[in-house]
Protein backbone atom coordinates (compact mmCIF):
# COMPACT_ATOMS: atom_id res chain seq x y z
CA UNK A 1 0.00 0.00 0.00
CA UNK A 2 1.04 3.66 -0.28
CA UNK A 3 4.41 4.82 1.68
CA UNK A 4 2.54 6.69 4.00
CA UNK A 5 0.35 3.84 4.96
CA UNK A 6 3.19 1.01 6.00
CA UNK A 7 3.88 3.68 8.64
CA UNK A 8 0.82 2.32 10.67
CA UNK A 9 2.34 -1.20 11.42
CA UNK A 10 3.43 0.18 14.74
CA UNK A 11 -0.90 -0.09 15.27
CA UNK A 12 -0.72 -3.23 15.41
CA UNK A 13 -4.56 -3.09 14.34
CA UNK A 14 -5.52 -4.10 11.23
CA UNK A 15 -7.81 -6.56 9.19
CA UNK A 16 -6.61 -8.42 5.86
CA UNK A 17 -8.42 -9.81 3.55
CA UNK A 18 -6.86 -11.99 0.54
CA UNK A 19 -8.99 -12.74 -2.08
CA UNK A 20 -8.29 -15.98 -3.93
CA UNK A 21 -9.03 -15.64 -7.45
CA UNK A 22 -10.96 -18.13 -10.05
CA UNK A 23 -8.84 -20.05 -12.48
CA UNK A 24 -7.19 -19.48 -15.55
CA UNK A 25 -9.18 -17.66 -17.88
CA UNK A 26 -12.64 -17.76 -16.15
CA UNK A 27 -14.95 -15.35 -15.08
CA UNK A 28 -16.88 -15.61 -12.38
CA UNK A 29 -19.23 -14.41 -9.08
CA UNK A 30 -19.45 -16.43 -6.21
CA UNK A 31 -19.45 -15.70 -2.39
CA UNK A 32 -16.24 -14.77 -0.84
CA UNK A 33 -15.66 -18.44 1.16
CA UNK A 34 -15.60 -19.99 -1.88
CA UNK A 35 -12.67 -19.14 -2.65
CA UNK A 36 -10.45 -17.79 0.55
CA UNK A 37 -10.12 -19.12 3.78
CA UNK A 38 -9.50 -16.82 6.90
CA UNK A 39 -5.70 -17.40 7.95
CA UNK A 40 -6.26 -16.71 11.34
CA UNK A 41 -9.12 -14.50 13.50
CA UNK A 42 -11.93 -15.52 12.20
CA UNK A 43 -14.71 -14.25 14.81
CA UNK A 44 -13.55 -11.02 12.78
CA UNK A 45 -15.13 -11.95 9.25
CA UNK A 46 -19.30 -12.09 9.26
CA UNK A 47 -21.25 -13.82 6.69
CA UNK A 48 -24.38 -12.25 5.73
CA UNK A 49 -25.81 -14.18 2.66
CA UNK A 50 -23.94 -12.94 -0.47
CA UNK A 51 -22.55 -10.31 2.16
CA UNK A 52 -19.12 -10.67 3.81
CA UNK A 53 -18.50 -7.64 6.45
CA UNK A 54 -14.63 -7.13 7.76
CA UNK A 55 -14.19 -5.51 11.45
CA UNK A 56 -11.36 -3.81 11.92
CA UNK A 57 -10.63 -4.89 15.23
CA UNK A 58 -6.94 -7.13 16.71
CA UNK A 59 -4.92 -9.09 13.77
CA UNK A 60 -7.20 -10.97 11.71
CA UNK A 61 -7.21 -12.03 8.03
CA UNK A 62 -7.65 -14.56 5.39
CA UNK A 63 -4.71 -15.41 2.88
CA UNK A 64 -5.05 -16.21 -0.82
CA UNK A 65 -4.89 -19.60 -2.77
CA UNK A 66 -3.16 -18.30 -5.62
CA UNK A 67 -1.52 -15.44 -7.80
CA UNK A 68 -2.27 -14.13 -11.30
CA UNK A 69 -0.68 -12.26 -14.33
CA UNK A 70 -3.22 -9.57 -16.13
CA UNK A 71 -6.55 -9.72 -16.54
CA UNK A 72 -9.36 -7.92 -14.19
CA UNK A 73 -10.51 -8.26 -10.66
CA UNK A 74 -13.78 -6.13 -9.32
CA UNK A 75 -15.41 -6.63 -6.08
CA UNK A 76 -18.03 -4.46 -4.56
CA UNK A 77 -17.45 -2.56 -1.32
CA UNK A 78 -19.50 -0.54 0.95
CA UNK A 79 -17.46 1.48 2.58
CA UNK A 80 -17.37 2.53 6.80
CA UNK A 81 -20.47 4.95 7.52
CA UNK A 82 -20.45 7.78 10.05
CA UNK A 83 -16.63 8.63 11.73
CA UNK A 84 -14.81 6.37 10.09
CA UNK A 85 -11.99 9.27 10.91
CA UNK A 86 -8.58 7.25 11.01
CA UNK A 87 -9.58 3.57 9.08
CA UNK A 88 -8.60 3.00 5.80
CA UNK A 89 -9.92 0.59 4.05
CA UNK A 90 -7.93 -0.92 1.09
CA UNK A 91 -8.69 -2.87 -2.21
CA UNK A 92 -5.50 -3.74 -3.98
CA UNK A 93 -2.91 -6.13 -6.10
CA UNK A 94 0.24 -7.10 -4.93
CA UNK A 95 3.38 -9.10 -5.69
CA UNK A 96 5.56 -10.14 -2.86
CA UNK A 97 9.08 -9.27 -1.70
CA UNK A 98 11.18 -5.45 -1.14
CA UNK A 99 11.21 -5.82 -5.12
CA UNK A 100 7.25 -5.80 -5.31
CA UNK A 101 4.85 -4.82 -8.07
CA UNK A 102 1.55 -3.59 -6.67
CA UNK A 103 -2.00 -1.11 -7.45
CA UNK A 104 -4.01 0.37 -4.67
CA UNK A 105 -7.20 1.70 -4.15
CA UNK A 106 -7.11 3.21 -0.51
CA UNK A 107 -10.55 4.83 1.03
CA UNK A 108 -9.58 7.21 3.56
CA UNK A 109 -11.95 8.03 6.40
CA UNK A 110 -13.96 10.86 7.34
CA UNK A 111 -15.74 12.71 9.90
CA UNK A 112 -19.29 11.68 9.70
CA UNK A 113 -20.93 14.16 6.98
CA UNK A 114 -17.70 14.68 5.22
CA UNK A 115 -16.64 13.61 2.24
CA UNK A 116 -14.92 10.14 1.35
CA UNK A 117 -10.94 10.30 -0.20
CA UNK A 118 -9.91 7.63 -2.26
CA UNK A 119 -6.39 7.34 -2.96
CA UNK A 120 -4.25 5.61 -5.75
CA UNK A 121 -1.34 4.38 -5.48
CA UNK A 122 0.76 2.36 -8.06
CA UNK A 123 4.08 0.35 -7.31
CA UNK A 124 6.42 -0.91 -9.43
CA UNK A 125 9.82 -3.10 -8.28
CA UNK A 126 9.41 -1.92 -4.87
CA UNK A 127 8.90 1.90 -5.44
CA UNK A 128 6.09 3.89 -5.00
CA UNK A 129 5.36 7.21 -4.24
CA UNK A 130 2.90 7.72 -7.33
CA UNK A 131 -0.29 8.80 -4.91
CA UNK A 132 -3.19 10.24 -6.87
CA UNK A 133 -6.14 11.58 -4.08
CA UNK A 134 -9.95 12.57 -5.76
CA UNK A 135 -13.18 12.91 -3.47
CA UNK A 136 -15.72 10.53 -4.78
CA UNK A 137 -18.91 11.62 -6.59
CA UNK A 138 -21.79 9.78 -4.07
CA UNK A 139 -21.86 8.98 -1.07
CA UNK A 140 -19.67 5.12 -0.76
CA UNK A 141 -21.12 4.22 2.37
CA UNK A 142 -24.81 4.57 1.50
CA UNK A 143 -24.35 1.45 -1.21
CA UNK A 144 -22.26 -0.72 -2.49
CA UNK A 145 -20.12 0.45 -5.40
CA UNK A 146 -17.56 -1.69 -7.76
CA UNK A 147 -14.21 -1.27 -7.63
CA UNK A 148 -12.20 -2.74 -10.61
CA UNK A 149 -8.40 -2.95 -11.64
CA UNK A 150 -8.08 -3.81 -15.46
CA UNK A 151 -4.06 -4.86 -15.90
CA UNK A 152 -2.38 -5.77 -19.02
CA UNK A 153 0.62 -5.01 -20.95
CA UNK A 154 -0.45 -2.09 -21.77
CA UNK A 155 -1.83 0.14 -18.74
CA UNK A 156 -3.45 -0.69 -15.57
CA UNK A 157 -6.76 1.21 -15.52
CA UNK A 158 -8.46 2.10 -12.09
CA UNK A 159 -12.29 1.82 -12.50
CA UNK A 160 -15.21 2.96 -9.98
CA UNK A 161 -18.33 1.52 -11.32
CA UNK A 162 -16.62 1.34 -14.80
CA UNK A 163 -15.87 4.71 -14.89
CA UNK A 164 -11.63 4.85 -15.50
CA UNK A 165 -10.24 7.70 -12.96
CA UNK A 166 -6.69 6.57 -13.22
CA UNK A 167 -4.48 5.39 -16.18
CA UNK A 168 -0.76 3.62 -15.62
CA UNK A 169 0.43 3.26 -18.86
CA UNK A 170 3.53 1.18 -20.15
CA UNK A 171 6.40 3.32 -21.03
CA UNK A 172 9.01 1.23 -20.56
CA UNK A 173 10.65 1.72 -23.64
CA UNK A 174 10.43 5.03 -23.48
CA UNK A 175 11.13 6.19 -20.24
CA UNK A 176 13.31 3.26 -18.70
CA UNK A 177 10.55 2.82 -16.05
CA UNK A 178 10.11 -0.68 -15.23
CA UNK A 179 6.00 -1.40 -16.21
CA UNK A 180 4.74 -3.75 -13.61
CA UNK A 181 4.30 -7.22 -15.76
CA UNK A 182 6.87 -9.50 -15.01
CA UNK A 183 5.93 -10.49 -11.53
CA UNK A 184 2.18 -12.32 -10.42
CA UNK A 185 0.13 -10.32 -8.03
CA UNK A 186 -2.61 -11.49 -5.30
CA UNK A 187 -5.85 -9.80 -4.88
CA UNK A 188 -6.38 -8.22 -1.77
CA UNK A 189 -8.65 -5.95 0.89
CA UNK A 190 -8.72 -4.82 4.12
CA UNK A 191 -9.10 -2.37 7.01
CA UNK A 192 -6.69 -0.52 9.46
CA UNK A 193 -5.74 1.74 11.81
CA UNK A 194 -3.63 5.18 9.99
CA UNK A 195 -4.67 7.57 11.99
CA UNK A 196 -1.40 9.19 11.99
CA UNK A 197 -2.02 10.08 7.98
CA UNK A 198 -5.25 9.62 6.86
CA UNK A 199 -7.49 12.14 7.60
CA UNK A 200 -6.30 15.81 7.25
CA UNK A 201 -2.65 14.46 7.40
CA UNK A 202 -3.14 13.20 10.69
CA UNK A 203 -4.84 15.74 12.49
CA UNK A 204 -7.96 13.75 12.75
CA UNK A 205 -7.82 10.54 15.07
CA UNK A 206 -9.57 7.36 15.29
CA UNK A 207 -12.17 7.35 18.15
CA UNK A 208 -12.37 4.41 18.82
CA UNK A 209 -16.04 4.96 20.62
CA UNK A 210 -17.55 4.18 17.06
CA UNK A 211 -15.66 0.87 17.44
CA UNK A 212 -16.34 -1.60 15.58
CA UNK A 213 -15.78 -0.40 12.40
CA UNK A 214 -17.18 -2.49 9.13
CA UNK A 215 -16.85 -2.46 5.56
CA UNK A 216 -19.18 -4.83 3.65
CA UNK A 217 -18.47 -6.62 0.44
CA UNK A 218 -20.01 -8.42 -2.18
CA UNK A 219 -20.29 -9.40 -6.07
CA UNK A 220 -16.88 -10.07 -5.95
CA UNK A 221 -15.74 -10.95 -9.73
CA UNK A 222 -11.97 -12.02 -11.47
CA UNK A 223 -11.25 -12.53 -14.92
CA UNK A 224 -7.53 -13.33 -15.34
CA UNK A 225 -4.34 -15.82 -16.00
CA UNK A 226 -3.37 -18.09 -12.88
CA UNK A 227 0.43 -17.97 -12.56
CA UNK A 228 1.57 -21.73 -11.89
CA UNK A 229 5.43 -21.10 -11.83
CA UNK A 230 7.55 -20.09 -14.81
CA UNK A 231 6.04 -22.32 -16.89
CA UNK A 232 3.05 -20.00 -17.57
CA UNK A 233 4.78 -16.81 -17.80
CA UNK A 234 4.66 -16.92 -21.20
CA UNK A 235 1.32 -18.13 -21.80
CA UNK A 236 -0.11 -15.42 -19.18
CA UNK A 237 1.83 -12.65 -21.06
CA UNK A 238 1.67 -13.99 -24.86
CA UNK A 239 1.65 -11.28 -27.08
CA UNK A 240 0.53 -13.02 -30.16
CA UNK A 241 -2.25 -11.56 -32.10
CA UNK A 242 -3.96 -14.83 -31.87
CA UNK A 243 -3.76 -14.94 -27.89
CA UNK A 244 -7.03 -15.77 -26.72
CA UNK A 245 -7.22 -13.30 -23.61
CA UNK A 246 -9.50 -10.77 -23.89
CA UNK A 247 -7.96 -8.12 -22.30
CA UNK A 248 -4.90 -8.69 -24.78
CA UNK A 249 -6.76 -7.59 -27.47
CA UNK A 250 -6.12 -4.08 -29.53
CA UNK A 251 -9.47 -2.47 -27.59
CA UNK A 252 -7.63 -2.51 -23.97
CA UNK A 253 -4.35 -1.19 -25.95
CA UNK A 254 -5.87 2.37 -23.89
CA UNK A 255 -8.73 3.88 -23.58
CA UNK A 256 -11.95 4.66 -25.81
CA UNK A 257 -13.38 8.25 -26.45
CA UNK A 258 -15.92 8.12 -24.31
CA UNK A 259 -13.60 6.91 -21.22
CA UNK A 260 -10.90 9.45 -21.72
CA UNK A 261 -14.06 12.21 -21.39
CA UNK A 262 -15.49 10.57 -18.29
CA UNK A 263 -11.42 10.35 -17.09
CA UNK A 264 -11.16 14.11 -17.86
CA UNK A 265 -14.19 14.80 -15.94
CA UNK A 266 -13.32 12.92 -12.82
CA UNK A 267 -9.86 14.63 -13.18
CA UNK A 268 -11.70 18.19 -13.64
CA UNK A 269 -13.99 17.85 -11.16
CA UNK A 270 -13.08 15.88 -8.11
CA UNK A 271 -8.96 15.75 -8.38
CA UNK A 272 -7.21 17.25 -5.48
CA UNK A 273 -3.62 15.75 -5.07
CA UNK A 274 -1.17 14.34 -8.50
CA UNK A 275 1.82 13.64 -7.52
CA UNK A 276 2.72 14.85 -11.37
CA UNK A 277 1.78 18.10 -10.15
CA UNK A 278 3.89 18.00 -6.55
CA UNK A 279 7.05 20.15 -7.24
CA UNK A 280 8.20 20.64 -3.69
CA UNK A 281 8.05 16.83 -3.32
CA UNK A 282 10.09 16.16 -6.74
CA UNK A 283 11.74 18.99 -7.95
CA UNK A 284 12.17 17.48 -11.09
CA UNK A 285 8.89 14.95 -12.24
CA UNK A 286 8.62 11.73 -12.43
CA UNK A 287 9.48 10.10 -16.54
CA UNK A 288 6.11 9.35 -16.27
CA UNK A 289 4.53 12.19 -16.15
CA UNK A 290 5.90 14.01 -19.02
CA UNK A 291 2.48 11.93 -21.05
CA UNK A 292 -0.30 11.19 -19.09
CA UNK A 293 -2.38 8.53 -21.56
Amino acid sequence: MAAQGKSVCCWWVFLTLIIVLVSVGGSQCAEFNDYFYPSWAEDHVMYEGQMLKLKLDNISGFASKSTYLFGKANVQIKLVAGDSAGTVTAFYMSSQGDQHDEFDFEFLGNKSGEPYIVQTNVYSQGVGKREQRLYLWFDPTQDFHSYSLLWNRHQVVFMVDDVPIRVFKNRENETGLAYPQRQAMGVYSSIWNADDWATQGGLVKTDWSHAPFIASYRNFSIDACEYKGPQSMSECSSSSSSSSWWWDQAAYDSLDGKQRLKLRWVHDKYMIYDYCRDSTRFSTPQPECAQRI
